[in-house]
């Protein structure tokens, strides 16, 4: 399956038409159709559903997924070894919302001044979703929250350490403590994130939950700020997560004992690291490295 018919099936699915697609590509109609008949062959499933407009069939949006993948993971390629000698190209990293993660991307306005010709790509997401992009070669760095397995990678742990605590509606009796204690959260509904090893290190803290309502999980906060906003639920996240939230609507209060987390910079073991993937990978130790 070659790269190039990749890149023609996917103009097919941005245009919807291939008239369309094979003006865009400057290529005749016959010769596009001729292409897409030869890679249904090759995969031995139609891709579209043919109409007014082409509509992809359920291994057409399987494909699509993947040739976005694979076309992607080719263009980092050649930009790589384009610009490896004047240092360009793009940069992809990506993070969950981190105090480190946050400290990071601060870094790429002064790393810029060094290499304006580079230009960056930042994901943020959970940190499965993270490290299967990282495997794929999608991202060039990750960073991830301890506990992690970091066997595939190398990496160095950051500096800046994560507060763990209870983000809660303004107005709730929780807010109304600087500290939430062990025996501040009885009867209270509680969410908590549903990464398994990090929610092992809050149920250390939290010992027996008997006494807890452990309502739900959650990936991201953000996907559960409607049911803090709404009082339905409190929520035991890290400070950085929710620190863009009006203070007016919503308070964080951390844990005492304190309970924190670490994170770590990772990137693919054996990976070539040259040109600006190089470079930032210096920059950054130069930064944080010696601040351990």
């Amino acid at each position: 399956m070659e790269i190039r018919v990749l890149r023609y099936f996917l103009a097919v699915v941005r245009e919807e038409n291939i008239s369309k697609a094979a003006e865009s590509l400057h290529l005749t109609q016959p010769t596009l159709s001729r292409q897409l008949a030869d890679l249904e062959a090759e995969i031995g499933q139609p891709l579209f559903e043919r109409g007014r407009r082409l509509a992809l069939t359920e291994a057409g949006v399987m494909l699509r997924h993947r040739a976005e993948e694979a076309v992607a993971l080719i263009d980092r390629i050649e930009a790589d070894f384009r610009h490896a000698e004047d240092v360009g190209g793009t940069l992809a990293i990506g993070s969950g919302v981190y105090a480190a993660g946050s400290e990071v991307i601060r870094t790429l306005e002064e790393f810029s001044l060094r290499y304006p010709k580079v230009q960056y790509e930042i994901y943020t997401n959970s940190a499965d979703t993270l490290r299967e992009r990282l495997d794929a070669g999608l991202l060039d760095f990750a960073l991830l929250a301890e506990p992690i397995d970091v066997a595939h990678y190398d990496y160095f742990r950051l500096p800046m350490k994560d507060v763990w605590g209870i983000f809660t509606q303004a107005g709730s009796p929780l807010a109304k403590k600087k500290k939430i204690r062990r025996g501040d959260l009885a009867g209270h509904r509680l969410v908590c994130t549903g990464r398994l090893a990090i929610r092992k290190e809050v149920d250390l803290w939290l010992g027996d939950t008997d006494d807890l309502l452990m309502f739900a999980r959650y990936n991201l906060v953000d996907n559960i700020v409607p049911l803090v906003f709404d009082g339905l639920a409190d929520a035991i996240t890290i400070e950085a997560a929710v620190a863009h939230y009006d203070p007016a609507r919503f308070v964080f209060r951390p844990l005492d004992p304190p309970l924190t987390s670490t994170v770590v910079l990772a990137w693919k073991r054996f990976q070539p690291t040259f040109g600006a993937t190089g470079k930032f990978l210096e920059f950054l130790r130069e930064k944080f490295v010696l601040m351990e």
